[in-house]
């Protein structure tokens, strides 16, 4: 019987080298080994984070040295197919928007084929979708098109940022049950990493690349998509998933009474979102991330319209008093504050997420929403004070806490719904992701634009914005406070759950102790050097930019 649902499942012959099947971990195999499989696809992808980068460049393409400017009557569909003006950073500014539109609709699309096909094809798929978006960018650039770059990047680059960051949640919530948060929290760390590492090798190789006819931007296309194929497709080719049955050695499932808000069955994907527990997950992610993105977008801005000539040693200057040498001097100290929070964002990834394993999910978020509500609410009394170092604290503490939420959520829903479809029902609740990318910098640039043209001073066009994000944290305070236990009802049968995701019976592979034990042996620390060095190397020019901002 056995034998006839294996050659069900994997068709004729043997199963293809990117099958589900082909992944299933042997005797031996130190489930160390997938976190830096994780992070190798989530630090490639998570330049989409950094991507701000390319737009000063993009915006004088033609002109190399100054834009070109288009006629005043020119729209939109003007600037996707001209070749004879240059793009305004607004218009490019749309790939930013698709990436997370379709990085949330993607996920939700495509998470239950995720779960049927395994992360291996799901991240080879991310790898093909990403860096061929890059090099079609490229062709877009070279050719003076932005519709080739908005439908490269922004579209198909898009669909890889979905696929590639859903690949390893269900596999790592798999190979680490006593540590949930912390496994995710590794992976996902690496999303908001991708832009400390990618930003600072983009600047290098387009001042290598720029020539008196080119700003470089289409030949740093062309490398980082080869740089990230390599890396992707070894992160793709590095997963495992453990068999059927697979716990590690000496650690045994809590008790329901134990722990209540960790479910002893699971949830099918098909039914996940009919109970009010994904709802209101959904809305707890979207408040905690509309708040965060909503300040991360607008950071630079925020940091030199509130403290102005302070940020030099001149705290009796307003922004408003400043001349252009001296407001160039101070966008470069932004841009370190920028790198701190990106920092703050990276860190609470994986801090929060690893706390969450003792803390449990409720109470981490618990505490996101309480601390974020204190901390928003201060802010505007922190910036009339003039303390610039309370202010930064606040908002690096506000934005490890955005970063946290993200790698946190992905272990809710496996207490919530169980293990097996985490990865799909992950998938779709990134739709809260979508809708934040949206409502957050919404309300943070209108409210800016509407405290400006009713006369407010600069320093003072945020005041109203901290205090509706902290409306959004009250709200998602009391969403996360009415998340109880699934009902019983909603979980599959024992009939159902002896079938792997798949649909198949896995027999082939014994689900003993070997499988998954070991610790950091010599394959283990190569691996991990390979996604430690890049980071390493992102920190460093992280923190070189944030000396500027207390220098």
């Amino acid at each position: 019987m056995v034998a006839a649902d294996q050659t069900q499942g994997q068709g004729f012959g043997q199963p293809g080298l990117l099958d589900r099947e082909r992944i299933i971990a042997d005797a031996g195999f130190n489930r160390w080994l997938v976190p830096p499989a994780a992070l190798a696809i989530h630090l490639c992808i998570g330049m989409a984070y950094g991507f701000s980068v390319f737009w000063l460049p993009l915006s004088q393409s033609i002109g190399i040295t100054a834009p070109v400017a288009c006629p005043a009557d020119a729209g939109l569909m003007n600037a996707l197919f001209t070749t004879s003006c240059d793009w305004k950073v607004a218009d490019l500014g749309w790939m930013y928007t698709l990436f997370f539109v379709l990085l949330g609709s993607s996920a939700a699309i495509w998470g239950g084929w995720l779960e049927r096909e395994g992360p291996r094809k799901a991240g080879f798929v991310a790898a093909c979708c990403w860096c061929g978006g890059l090099l079609i960018s490229a062709v877009g650039v070279y050719t003076h098109q932005l519709w080739l770059m908005w439908l490269g990047s922004g579209v198909i680059g898009g669909i890889g940022l979905g696929l590639g960051y859903i690949s390893p949640v269900s596999t790592l919530v798999k190979w680490f049950p006593d540590r949930r948060g912390m496994a995710t929290g590794m992976a996902i760390m690496g999303f908001g990493g991708g832009a400390m590492i990618g930003s600072p090798l983009a600047n290098m190789l387009m001042n290598g690349f720029k020539t008196e006819t080119s700003v470089g931007v289409w030949e740093t296309f062309v490398v980082l998509a080869v740089i990230y194929f390599l890396f992707m497709m070894a992160g793709a080719f590095g997963y495992r998933i453990p068999p059927q049955g697979w716990a590690p050695a000496g650690w045994t499932p809590p008790a329901a009474s134990a722990k209540p808000m960790i479910a002893q069955g699971n949830v099918h994907v098909k039914d996940a979102h009919k109970t009010k527990q994904f709802w209101l997950i959904w809305a707890v992610l979207c408040l905690n991330v509309s708040a965060g993105i909503g300040v991360l977008g607008m950071a630079s801005p925020m940091l030199q319209e509130i403290f102005g000539g302070a940020l030099f040693g001149q705290p009796e200057l307003g922004f408003s008093d400043l001349n252009p040498d001296q407001k160039k001097m101070i966008a470069g100290v932004a841009a370190g504050f920028t790198g701190l929070l990106s920092l703050f964002n990276i860190v609470g990834r994986f801090f929060w997420a690893s706390l969450s394993d003792k803390m449990g999910r409720k109470m981490t978020y618990f505490t996101f929403f309480a601390l974020g509500i204190v901390l928003y609410a201060s802010a505007p009394s922190l910036a009339h004070m003039g303390s610039k170092i309370g202010f930064v604290v606040a908002f690096g503490i506000i934005l490890s806490m955005y970063g946290g939420g993200f790698a946190t959520v992905p272990a809710y829903l496996a207490d919530m719904f169980g293990t097996k479809f985490v990865g799909a029902i992950h998938g779709r609740l990134l739709t809260a992701w979508s809708t934040a990318g949206i409502l957050g910098p919404v309300v943070v640039n209108y409210i800016r634009e509407a405290q400006i043209a009713a006369g407010v001073p600069r320093a003072q066009v945020y005041d109203y914005t901290m205090y509706i994000l902290a409306g959004f944290l009250v709200l998602g305070f009391i969403a996360n406070a009415l998340i109880k236990p699934v009902d019983r009802k909603w979980f599959m049968t024992e009939d159902d759950q002896a079938q792997p995701s798949g649909g198949t019976i896995i027999g082939s592979h014994s689900a003993s102790e070997d499988v998954g034990s070991g610790g950091l042996d010599a394959k283990v620390l190569l691996a991990w050097l390979a996604v430690g060095v890049p980071i390493a190397f992102g920190v460093y020019q992280t923190l070189q930019s944030v000396v500027k901002l207390f220098g």
